[in-house]
This record gives C-alpha cells, sequence and structure tokens, in this order.
C-alpha cells in the first residue's frame, strides 16, 4: 500500500510541476472588461475573466494560441510559449471599427438562396460524415453568405462565434470564423474553436470515449503526432511519395476559353451529337476540345513507397518542420472508408470499402510544427482524399488523447 501511495504521489507531483498557471486581466478603454473570453485555441483550455478582469488557466507546457475575445471587439491572437512564461498577462481589447460587414449581416435575408448558400456551408464545414449527423450549428442565422457567380466564388461571414452542439462526440463548440472560402470547388476555412464536455449519463459518455478515439485514429491530428514520435508505421500509416504534372491530354485554358467561344458564334450551326475522329473544319477541332475539358487537369505518378519517417520530417535548431518534395499520399490501414465517402458525387460508383487514403499537398514549405506534432500554421498544406472528407464533425480538440484521456 506504502509504495502504491508513493508511486501516486510522484505522478501527483510530475504532472503537478508538467502544468503551469496562465494568469492576466483583461481590460478596454474603461477599465477592466468582465466576461471576456480567454482560451487556448482548438483545446478544452478556456474561462472567462472575472469582475475584476482576471482570469487563470491551467496548461502543459508548450507553444499555444491564446485568444482573447469579446463580442464587438477586435480579438487578440497572442502566441504563448508557456514554458518561458513569468508574468500575469496584460490585454487591452479595442472596439471593433468595421461596422460595414455588421451592417450587411443584420440586412440578411433568410430567403431559399440563404438556406441554399447555408447547406452548401455545412456540407462544406460541417461535412457529410457519419459524425456529422449528429454535429447542430445552433445559431445559424448568425451567418451571412456572399456569392460571386462570374468568379465561382461563395464567401461566408459570422456576426458572432458559432455555437455547435455535437451530440455525437459530446461537446459544445464555440467557433469564431474568420474566413471561410470556395473557390473553384476548392475549399478553405479558419477559426478558432474552444471545446467544452456535454453533460450526459454514464452511458452516454462511454459512447463518446468510443467515438471520440475511432475519430481520432487515422485522422491528421494522429498522424502528426505519430510522425512527432515516429510510431507512424506501427500506428498504421503507410506513406507513399508522388509526383503531380500537367495532364498533356487535356487543352490549356486558352484554348478551352478560344474554343468556347468559337462554339457560342456558331451554335446554330452545330450537330452536337455528331461523332468526330478526325477534324475537318475548325469547329470540329472546337468541338473536341470543349469534350476534354471533363479531362483531369494533372495526373499523378508514385515514384516512392513507403517513405520513412525522416524523409517527411525535419528537426532544425530543436524545432520540427513537415518538409518533403512534391506531394504525399497516406494510406490508413487500419480502418475502411465510409459508404458516404465512396459515394460522394453523382459519377461515383458503389464499390466495396478501401483503406483510408489522403493526400497532403504542401502549399507553404517547410511547415513548423510543436513538439506535440500540431501546425503552427495549419494553412500550410492543402488535404485532398478521405482527409478533405473528414470535416470539422470528425475534429477533436488538440489535447485529446485517446489513451487515459476523460475528453
Amino acid at each position: 500500500m506504502r509504495s502504491s501511495l508513493f508511486i501516486l504521489l510522484i505522478l501527483y507531483i510530475t504532472t503537478t510541476f508538467s502544468q503551469v498557471e496562465i494568469k492576466g486581466t483583461v481590460y478596454d478603454k474603461n477599465g477592466v472588461l468582465e466576461g471576456a473570453a480567454v482560451y487556448f485555441n482548438n483545446t478544452m483550455l478556456g474561462t472567462s475573466t472575472n469582475n475584476k478582469g482576471e482570469f487563470s488557466i491551467k496548461t502543459k507546457k508548450g507553444n499555444y494560441n491564446l485568444v482573447v475575445s469579446f463580442l464587438g471587439y477586435k480579438k487578440i491572437v497572442y502566441n504563448l510559449n508557456t514554458s518561458s512564461y513569468i508574468k500575469p498577462l496584460v490585454f487591452v481589447l479595442e472596439e471593433e471599427t468595421n461596422t460595414l460587414k455588421e451592417i450587411i449581416i443584420k440586412k440578411t435575408v433568410y430567403d431559399q438562396t440563404w438556406k441554399y448558400n447555408l447547406s452548401t456551408f455545412k456540407r462544406e464545414f460541417i461535412g457529410t460524415t457519419e459524425l456529422a449527423k449528429d454535429c447542430e450549428i445552433l445559431n445559424e442565422k448568425t451567418l451571412y453568405f456572399d456569392f460571386d457567380a462570374k468568379k465561382n466564388l461563395l464567401t461566408a461571414f459570422a456576426r458572432a462565434p458559432l455555437k455547435i452542439k455535437h451530440k455525437g462526440l459530446g461537446y459544445l463548440i464555440t467557433y469564431d470564423l474568420e474566413e471561410f472560402i470556395i473557390y473553384n470547388n476548392r475549399v478553405t476555412y479558419l477559426g478558432y474553436s474552444r471545446y467544452q464536455n456535454l453533460k450526459g449519463s454514464k452511458r452516454k459518455q462511454r459512447k463518446w470515449t468510443k467515438k471520440r478515439a475511432t475519430a481520432y485514429y487515422g485522422s491528421v491530428q494522429h498522424f502528426l503526432q505519430s510522425l512527432v514520435k515516429n510510431t507512424t508505421y506501427k500506428d498504421g500509416f503507410i506513406i507513399n511519395q508522388f509526383k503531380r504534372v500537367a495532364n498533356a491530354e487535356r487543352p490549356s485554358e486558352i484554348k478551352i476559353k478560344k474554343a468556347r467561344e468559337f462554339i457560342k458564334l456558331n451554335r446554330n450551326k452545330i450537330n452536337f451529337s455528331k461523332k468526330i475522329t478526325i477534324p475537318k473544319t475548325p469547329l470540329d477541332s472546337a468541338l473536341i476540345v470543349v469534350r476534354k475539358v471533363r479531362l483531369p487537369k494533372f495526373k499523378d505518378y508514385l515514384y516512392e513507397s513507403k517513405v520513412p519517417v525522416k524523409n517527411i520530417i525535419a528537426i532544425k535548431n530543436g524545432k520540427n518542420y513537415l518538409n518533403f518534395k512534391n506531394n504525399i499520399s497516406v494510406v490508413y490501414t487500419k480502418e475502411l472508408e465510409e459508404k458516404n465517402y465512396i459515394l460522394r458525387n453523382a459519377f461515383s460508383k458503389k464499390r466495396k470499402p478501401l483503406p483510408q487514403t489522403s493526400s497532403i499537398i504542401p502549399i507553404n514549405f517547410p511547415s513548423e510544427m510543436d513538439k506535440n506534432g500540431y501546425l503552427i500554421n495549419p494553412l500550410d498544406i492543402f488535404f485532398e482524399g478521405y482527409w478533405a472528407y473528414e470535416k470539422f464533425a470528425n475534429s477533436l480538440p488538440l489535447d485529446y488523447s485517446p489513451v487515459g484521456n476523460s475528453q
């Protein structure tokens, strides 16, 4: 018994010393600000300021984005290395002066167009996975959408942080949307989130624990953390490297544009059902060009299988960087695709599910990672394949751990 107590004491002391208590005060021009939200981005760690404008949060040592926000004020995102934290922090929030967006959002008409854009937003932000069915935006009407038909560009704004109830994973999530853009079928979004546990019976708690673990294994979060720990292949991931080149069989955008303009001028003379093997006229040539529009713009060529982890992650001055040539394909062998992924578009054919396969396309490399495997700038990379399918509904707090974690 004494040995057990001694071990527990050691564990308690170790845990206590590995944590740091971050304290501070939030002001505005009139003095202390009560009720301001203060939280570490994308974690369970957060609080609100008391009537003296003070806050206190305990966390592990590491690099974090500390978010300080209050409705009607400019948000502060403070990069904090808790290992070097010494004295209490002081933040002064400034009132939001950009009232134009607020006026536009207030005039939002919740018509069929808004509802259509909302459904597009939910599909591309929340997702269409099995977990997405249990993920609900509680304040949808805070959203405003702007669609530019000429550019095929959809942008979303939010008047206030989104409140998202995730009954599948057992979270209430506050999401402060900074950017949401769909341009030429490519989706990018950025925001700051705070997770809180939902209350539920023991049965629900067990269900949430199981579903959270399922969401974690095979995820981007799992993969990046496995790179840092050097357990990638042991955890069930296989990394392949591929090069992406322009598809020579597909006409250039300039040729496609000219062909469409020529066809438009001669529309009355065209037999669109005509089969053309060898073009005999300029109109035949234009039709052949337009018919090749559906061909993929690029072709991928796999040139190395089972790439070593050392070729994917680099260490410089004690920091980890995601850094590799061309692109990588990541196969997670321990879980199969969902049915919704297989039939995700009108051209999909029913088939047996395969291991989950995703691609990472570099945008800005090298991309710094902290010691826990979190990307400092998530927009440095672009996902395709299964990870692009798994959207916000499958996300977990960055401080989530599937082993011995009640989150």
